[in-house]
Order: C-alpha cells, then structure tokens, then sequence
C-alpha cells in the first residue's frame, strides 16, 4: 500500500510539471485589406494595406506576395518585403506603389466621377510570410479578401 501511494505521488508531481510548461498560443491567418488608395501625380496608386494579426501570439511578418484585382479586370501583382512586429489581435499598416493598367485607371475615374455615391470592388489575395513569437521558422499565411473602395469627400484622388 505504501508503495502504491509512493507511485502514485510519484506520477502525480511528474504531470504537475509537465503542466507547468508554456502555454500555446492559437495562431490564425491574417486579414489583409486596402485602407487606402492615393493616386499619385504620375498615374502611380499608393496602397495603405492593412494587415490584421488574428492570432493570439505577436506575429513578426516580413513580405507579402498577391494579387490586386479591380472589379472584373486583368490583376496587377503586389511584391513587398518589410519587417513589421504586429502584436496580438491589432492591425498595422505598409505602404505599397503599384502601377495600375489602363482600364484599371479608368474604371477609378469613373467612379470618381459619380463622388461619394461610386464604389469600385476589388479583390486581394495571395500569402504574407510570417513568424508566430513561439515558432522558429517563418511560414506563409495564404489570404483572399472581397471590398469596395469609394471616394473620399473632400480629398481628391483619395479612396477608402
């Protein structure tokens, strides 16, 4: 009996520490969005993308591969490496100059033209490179995000 109880104690203090270890933090894919589109004096757009970490872990996020899809249109690709530490479920944001087709550029303004009752769609997917805090190694988080961008009153050039 007195041995039973020494193993069993024995058993009990082992899966005690075992507990004791670091939790794992949950890791999701983040959101990537267009916060804002400039056109620049050039005809060139400068995207604010927004990239939203929905992990439970800080996420060190270093490119981002993809392609900008406006309304039905032929996709231009997106190419950016960066470093940017994005804590725990917060958002921030990269700044990337692309230089959009033609049609892409006329379907803009035409949507310029209506004001603030236009709205063009566009589609961003692709993979941004990332590495969860409790990881090693960088991994790819794939993303595929529906929007519409709109005029912003006021700011001419400027879409939200």
């Amino acid at each position: 009996m007195k041995r039973l109880l020494q193993v069993l104690l024995l058993v009990l203090s082992t899966a005690g520490l075992i507990a004791c270890g670091p939790p794992r933090k949950s890791v999701f894919p983040p959101t990537v969005s267009i916060q804002q589109l400039s056109v620049l004096a050039g005809g060139q757009w400068r995207l604010t993308v927004r990239i939203q970490n929905n992990s439970y872990a800080e996420m060190d996020f270093r490119s981002l591969e993809g392609q900008l899809q406006v309304a039905s249109l032929m996709p231009i690709l997106l190419d950016a490496r960066f470093k940017r530490d994005i804590p725990a479920l917060v958002g921030d944001v990269i700044h990337l100059d692309v230089l959009p087709t033609p049609a892409m550029t006329k379907a803009l303004q035409a949507v310029a033209a209506r004001g603030s009752s236009g709205s063009l769609a566009y589609r961003l997917s692709g993979s941004t490179m990332a590495r969860p805090e409790q990881e090693k190694q960088p991994r790819n988080f794939s993303f595929s995000g529906n929007d519409w961008l709109s005029p912003v009153p006021g700011i001419p050039g400027t879409y939200r």
